[in-house]
C-alpha cells in the first residue's frame, strides 16, 4: 500500500533511497528508480494541496548531481582500467632485463656479483661489508667518489684473504662518507625481471631474488 505525504512534498525518503541504492547500482538503474517513486508520490498527492513545485525542482537537481557523480566514476574506472592494462603491456618489454632495486643481498658466481647504491648527495668515499650467511665479514671493499645518484658496483668474488668464495647469496652493508662524515645512502640489488603481474595499483615486477616491485621502484635497468 502506498503512502501518501501528508505535507504534499517530496519525501526525503525519496532521495534517500536513490542516494543509498546508487552506489552499487548502475546510473539508470537510480534514474528509473528515483521516477518511479517520484510519479507514485505524484498520484497520491492530496489534488487541494498539490506538491510544492520548489522541493520537486530540487530533488531533480539533486538526483541530477548524484547521476552525474556516477557517470564520473564509471568514466575514471574504464579509464583506470585501460590505463593499467597499458601499463601492464608495456611492462613485459622488462621481462628478462637485469635491475637496480632497494635491497642488501647479492648474488655471487664463479666471476663475482654486482650490485649498487644511491647517494642522493654523491659521496667522497665508500666502504663495503661483504658478509656470509652467518653474518661474518669476509671481505672489505673501499670505493672513491661516488656521482650523486645511483652508482653501479661489483665485486670480484674474493674474500679479503684472497681465496674466492663459494658461489651463492650473500648480503652487504655500504657507508657512505663524505668529509668524514657519514651521508646517506641506498643499498641497491641487481635482480632479474622474470614476469609481470596486474594488479588493482598497477602493474608489478617479479623479480628473480623473490621479490615484487613497482616500476618506479626501480633505479636502474641493464
Amino acid at each position: 500500500m502506498t503512502t501518501v505525504n501528508s505535507n504534499n512534498q517530496v519525501s526525503q525518503d525519496l532521495l534517500n533511497s536513490v542516494n543509498t541504492r546508487s552506489k552499487t547500482s548502475t546510473t539508470d538503474e537510480t534514474q528509473d528508480r528515483f521516477m518511479t517513486l517520484l510519479i507514485t508520490q505524484m498520484k497520491n498527492q492530496d489534488p487541494l494541496n498539490p506538491m510544492d513545485n520548489a522541493q520537486v525542482t530540487s530533488q531533480m537537481a539533486q538526483l541530477n548531481t548524484v547521476t552525474g557523480i556516477n557517470k564520473l566514476n564509471e568514466t575514471m574506472s574504464s579509464l583506470i582500467g585501460s590505463v593499467q592494462l597499458g601499463q601492464a603491456y608495456q611492462a613485459t618489454s622488462m621481462i628478462g632485463r637485469n635491475v637496480l632495486v632497494a635491497g642488501k643481498t647479492l648474488t655471487h658466481t664463479e666471476t663475482g656479483g654486482y650490485f649498487g647504491v644511491n647517494v642522493p648527495n654523491g659521496a667522497d668515499s665508500l666502504s663495503v661489508a661483504i658478509k656470509n650467511g652467518a653474518g661474518a665479514t669476509i671481505r672489505t671493499l673501499t670505493f672513491g667518489k661516488q656521482d650523486i645518484g645511483v652508482n653501479a658496483l661489483s665485486w670480484d668474488g674474493k674474500m679479503d684473504d684472497g681465496t674466492v668464495a663459494p658461489s651463492g647469496e650473500y648480503s652487504y652493508e655500504i657507508t657512505a662518507k663524505t668529509a668524514d662524515k657519514t651521508v646517506s645512502s641506498t643499498s641497491l640489488s641487481l635482480a632479474q625481471v622474470q614476469s609481470v603481474t596486474t594488479s588493482t595499483s598497477g602493474a608489478k615486477l617479479n623479480l628473480s631474488n623473490n621479490t615484487t616491485v613497482s616500476a618506479s621502484e626501480i633505479s636502474e635497468i641493464f
